[in-house]
């Protein structure tokens, strides 16, 4: 049992998102604020019915409605239009499988037949009255009127549902989320309380009792009680003595703490906490046909994320994961063909990727993709000198180094390139490739040829010299800004260019950051000049 696709309208920054999902594995990379943590919220409320913790009736406000939908109905109310207020939408489609049978319809906005859950958050047209008195003025209008709102509830067949009838139960981990001590606390001893069978609670249960007990009869509590009572008249007319809670209110959930070796969890390092969360949560929801986790890396050293990382790759089994993360590594690790790369709402996938590219990066989880994903545009290099000649002859060209207008110059290694190539062109993401040609066009062809020539495609550009008498970047730099100005910039007086260019070979980085940090006027080799133009 999986969800196949997500339609969200006007829910929180997502105006209008149709978000297909692989059946296994979802790795949801994309900017900040571009919704990765609203879609995991909005495919958790829709199969829990809760937000926060707490039924979603009871938790509604203006700020779960796109901005733009709640600005529009506001125009249009002081444009005098008769304008519905604004209604937030999710819609999770399901496998059509015989345990989702009672789901299955076609109220949904695409009219697809399978089973799916809608969960519509609108106007109750109950309050009509009401509402006219609120638009009366509409000068006064600042927002939706959401006391007037009303959740509505149900599956692809039509019918009002509740958690206990949607066969597909979710886990929703976001142990950053965790902001204070007390809440920590409990969301831990939530999960353990979870993971224990109905006899080791009640026995937790009654050992917690039977310690309260224990507590009155120790003999300086009953000495401090004593003289307590003795006081009775003058602090009160009735006794007052000194207890444990034994309310129904004081459970042991509330008297325990976890504790890792002996340490209370709060005074955990926030690594190890939300590690412990996150597996905790796997371990305790066998039940679960779903996990939502959300940035699994946060305050993890990168040993104990690859740890984390292969635990919840080992544990979730065959069950749905969507997990949303900034970490190549974590990408790399889980899968780089499972990416959902989400932007302005729309999800583009990487499921067409070559086994042998996804093999690639899961045995080298290191290579920054994620990098390449989330640019606007990429210049990938071959390595640390590149990259900084690349770096300042942007500069030389734009006034600003390449970051600050949204290009990302990335060190990948030439033997790389043509495996993040693959994910450029499924991206369709503008690249460029700037190499040496090592003395051998023909070979240089024959590697790029798919990008070459009549079959080169409109996104993706190989940018290389073809003197072959200038095969390596130090001696393309030597050809066109000559040997007096080479010296000057590093520093040297060698008599000829091959002494020149045989101390470059050998001290790459050096000579490269002398080119970055040069006050000197020097030229940019035109084949790099191609590439940051």
């Amino acid at each position: 049992m999986q969800i196949t696709k997500v339609v969200i309208k006007n829910y929180r920054c997502l105006p209008d998102s149709l978000v297909p999902l692989n059946p296994h594995l979802n790795i949801i990379v994309g900017d900040n604020e571009c919704g990765k943590s609203t879609l995991l919220e909005a495919v958790n409320l829709a199969l829990s019915g809760q937000l926060n913790g707490r039924p979603l009736q009871g938790e509604l406000h203006p700020y779960l409605f796109n901005l733009g939908a709640i600005t529009q109905f506001i125009k249009d109310v002081k444009d005098g239009k008769a304008t519905p207020p604004p209604a937030a939408l999710i819609e999770l489609y399901l496998t059509d499988v015989d345990a989702l049978a009672g789901l299955k319809g076609t109220n949904n906005t695409l009219k697809e037949d399978v089973p799916g859950i809608r969960m519509l958050i609108e106007f109750n047209e109950e309050y009509n009255a009401e509402y006219a008195d609120y638009i009366a003025d509409p000068a006064l209008i600042k927002t939706i009127p959401i006391e007037y709102y009303i959740v509505r509830w149900r599956s692809f067949a039509g019918n009002e549902i509740q958690a206990r009838s949607i066969p597909i139960k979710p886990t929703f981990i976001d142990a950053s989320n965790i902001r204070n001590n007390s809440a920590a606390n409990r969301y831990v001893l939530d999960i353990v309380k979870d993971s224990l069978t109905e006899k080791q609670r009640v026995d937790l249960a009654l050992s917690y009792r039977m310690m309260k007990d224990k507590f009155l009869n120790d003999a300086k509590v009953t000495e401090i009680n004593k003289s307590l009572v003795e006081k009775k008249g003058v602090l009160s007319d009735k006794a007052i003595t000194v207890s444990l809670d034994t309310s129904s209110r004081a459970s042991w959930e509330t008297g325990i703490m976890p504790h890792l070796d002996e340490i209370p969890m709060t005074l955990v390092g926030k690594g190890e906490q939300n590690s412990v969360k996150i597996k905790l949560a796997m371990e305790s929801s066998e039940k679960s046909h779903l996990f939502l986790i959300e940035e699994a890396e946060n305050h993890l050293s990168f040993p104990n994320l690859n740890t984390l990382i292969k635990h919840i790759a080992d544990r979730r089994g065959d069950r749905q994961l969507l997990i949303t993360t900034h970490s190549s590594f974590v990408m790399n690790k889980l899968g780089v063909e499972s990416v959902l790369l989400f932007m302005n709402g729309k999800a583009t996938n990487l499921n067409g990727l070559e086994t042998g590219t996804r093999d690639y990066f899961l045995k080298l989880p290191g290579y920054d993709t994620l990098r390449l994903i989330l640019a606007k545009r990429a210049i990938l290099v071959e390595g640390p000198s590149d990259e900084l000649i690349v770096q300042r002859a942007f500069l030389n060209k734009h006034g600003k180094l390449p970051l600050e207008a949204g290009v990302d110059v990335i060190t990948v290694g030439s033997l790389a390139f043509k495996r993040f190539l693959q994910i450029a062109r499924l991206l369709n993401a503008t690249v460029n490739v700037v190499t040496d040609n090592d003395g051998d066009i023909a070979k240089l062809a024959e590697k790029y040829g798919e990008y070459l020539g009549t079959a080169a495609l409109t996104n993706i550009h190989i940018q290389y010299d073809d003197d072959v008498n200038a095969p390596s970047l130090e001696q393309q730099l030597v050809k066109v800004n000559g040997r007096d100005t080479t010296n000057q910039i590093l520093g040297k007086t060698y008599p000829t260019d091959d002494q020149l260019i045989n101390y470059m070979l050998k001290n790459k980085t050096e000579c490269a950051l002398k080119f970055f940090e040069t006050t000197v006027p020097w030229q940019t080799p035109e084949y790099i000049a191609r590439a940051v133009a």
